[in-house]
């Protein structure tokens, strides 16, 4: 089976795989599809360690990476340490994980007192393009923006390298946004997904998501034809004739 999203990314299948885990990246990209490792979390000394593993493992064939980018958040440009951003957490919600966590006996707190929950420093510009200058040193042959839309110099850098950029969409608003910034494939990544991009589910978020951007850009051209974005593993089907009343 093949679809354009397997010519853009030279694939067997299309199947993409995006995985915290290397040993995923490289097992799914080894069997035909694309594993995408997710480094959001990661500092530059990890990612060139993890992405140099997957390069011994997967013998050329391709892949890509993740990143946490976002071009907007709170305290962008202040250099917010650790114990800066857990200043800004709500009484509310410290209330809410402490419960969370007594309520299935997990420990709040480690050594001295101190909380055994990562905070991620990483997220800012700087961080960003660090970590973009890690993976490009690298084969990959996707970047994708995990948080939001890329911003500009992330998009140029992979203009530079000729590598596609992908981005995570949970409304039709986010895939319009998305497309007008120069985003190649969007993951159509319905509430099923974590939750994480919004509360519309993947039956109707494809499909709004394929009218939303029709106007812009043809649907083929961010993933399959017919059905839309990032939607992959099945095999294709005929057009459907417009829904009738109560045939939804």
């Amino acid at each position: 089976m093949k679809t354009p999203i397997c010519d853009m990314l030279g694939i067997d299948l299309p199947l993409l795989a995006f995985s915290h885990c290397r040993d995923v990246v490289a097992a799914v990209t080894n069997a035909g599809g694309f594993g995408v490792l997710g480094a959001s979390m990661h500092s530059p000394e990890q990612l060139e360690h993890e992405l140099a593993w997957i390069d011994d493992h997967v013998d050329g064939r391709p892949y890509g990476a993740d990143i946490l980018v976002p071009e907007k958040f709170e305290g962008k440009g202040q250099g917010l340490d650790a114990a800066a951003i857990h200043a800004m957490i709500g009484q509310p919600q410290r209330d809410f994980v402490a419960a969370l966590l007594e309520e299935h006996g997990i420990p709040a707190d480690g050594m001295a007192g101190q909380s055994k929950l990562p905070t991620s420093v990483s997220i800012s510009d700087e961080a960003g393009e660090q970590l973009l200058d890690v993976a490009f040193r690298h084969p990959i042959k996707l970047i994708a923006s995990a948080l939001g839309t890329p911003p500009p110099f992330m998009i140029e850098r992979a203009r530079q390298a000729g590598v596609p950029i992908a981005a995570l969409v949970g409304a039709k608003e986010h895939a319009i946004k998305q497309v007008n910034a120069g985003v190649d494939i969007l993951v159509a990544a319905g509430t099923e997904a974590g939750g994480h991009c919004g509360e519309v589910t993947t039956m109707v978020l494809v499909p709004e998501v394929i009218e939303a951007i029709k106007p812009i850009r043809p649907p083929s051209r961010s993933a399959q034809r017919e059905r839309g974005p990032a939607r992959s593993g099945s095999p294709p089907r005929k057009p459907r004739p417009p829904p009738t009343p109560g045939r939804r």
